[in-house]
């Protein structure tokens, strides 16, 4: 999954329904709708500061679902690459903002605009008398 992260399938629990939406005799009497479970706290794929970041991040459950498909076999890849993508997301750590201040040719072209505009806007007024 990651570099540092190998996500096995024995922490993810699938559960299956039935689909959602048209499809006829197929839709209503096969279960093709695939929900992928990833507990996080009891996960021991995750060190405890991972865990903590996906906690804080996502939540104690992560939760895909996928009905996109006719396939079962297909919905369980979709909800596990969704899973994944969840996880994945919930690991990534931001990088800290560092200010920084305009610079004096920014600065200039910001104050060029503005004047820009006010000489349009001056043009529309209507004419003193």
């Amino acid at each position: 999954m990651t570099r540092s992260v190998v996500l096995p399938l024995s922490d993810v629990r699938f559960r299956t329904s039935r689909s959602s939406g048209p499809g006829g005799q197929h839709a209503q009497k096969s279960e093709t709708r695939v929900e992928a479970l990833f507990d996080v706290e009891t996960s021991e794929a995750l060190t405890e500061t991972q865990k903590r970041r996906v906690l804080a991040k996502a939540g104690p459950v992560l939760r895909a679902i996928a009905q996109d498909e006719r396939s079962q076999l297909r919905n369980r890849e979709l909800a596990l690459e969704r899973l994944v993508g969840q996880l994945r997301a919930a690991l990534r750590v931001e990088r800290k903002r560092v200010p920084t201040k305009p610079s004096a040719a920014a600065r200039e072209r910001r104050l060029e605009g503005k004047r820009r505009r006010s000489h349009t806007k001056r043009l529309r007024r209507p004419p003193n008398d």
